[in-house]
């Protein structure tokens, strides 16, 4: 779920320097906030080191190749939805990439308005089932800004509170700093600061093991 008003965080892995730009410039005319990475291995640690709604990666992509990028991605609990870019437009390649891990796959060259219309649907089914997210033994309904679970009653959830809440659930095993937190929830906020003052509500109304403080580093999902 994306906090309203904001622009839904794209990751573009493409190396050829031409179509990038143009996708860069496309995709950020869209409403989307296009980080660019030129080879695998930049795209890597980009996917990994912050969250977002959608990737669109190019299979033949130097250090890393496309697919084993993907492939790295889903191995290390990345559910980012993934639209895969290729020149080869064979049965056994698309099969390949969507084997990989990818949930879409478009031959270049391609229309703009189907990339586009593609890149929506695949960001909008990606919401559509990210609705109910498990924080340990319970559930967070996202839409309803809602934690329920046998043996609990059930917790509601101010916007900040869910939005941060559902940054965290959805890499369980991973320490998000408090610059990642807070460009992804807290765009407008001042200082750090914000991220440790919704820590605290969250914990206040679900238990001090609900997030977790992981010292030097930030937080990770705990298993309340």
């Amino acid at each position: 779920m994306d906090q309203p008003g904001r622009a839904p965080a794209l990751l573009l892995v493409e190396d050829d320097d031409q179509l990038s730009e143009m996708l860069n410039g496309l995709l950020s005319e869209a409403g989307y906030r296009v980080t660019v990475a030129r080879d695998g291995h930049t795209g890597l640690h980009k996917g990994l080191s912050h969250p977002y709604d959608v990737m669109v990666i190019d299979r033949g992509l130097p250090a890393i190749e496309g697919s084993d990028l993907v492939a790295r991605f889903r191995a290390q609990g990345v559910a980012t939805p993934i639209l895969m870019l290729t020149a080869r437009g064979t049965v056994a390649d698309r099969i390949h990439g969507l084997d990989a891990g990818a949930e879409d796959y478009l031959v270049k060259p391609f229309d703009v308005d189907e990339l586009l219309a593609r890149i929506r649907a695949l960001h909008r089914r990606h919401q559509e089932t990210a609705e109910s997210m498990s924080i340990g033994v319970r559930q967070l309904l996202v839409q309803e800004r809602r934690v329920v679970g046998e043996g609990f009653d059930d917790v509601d959830l101010s916007g900040r509170e869910c939005e941060l809440l559902r940054v965290l659930a959805s890499r369980p095993n991973r320490v998000f700093t408090r610059d990642e937190l807070i460009a992804r929830v807290f765009d407008d906020a001042e200082t750090p600061g914000a991220v440790d003052t919704y820590v605290h509500y969250l914990r206040r109304k679900l238990g001090k093991e609900c997030v977790r403080t992981v010292h030097g580093m930030g937080y990770r999902i705990g298993t309340a």
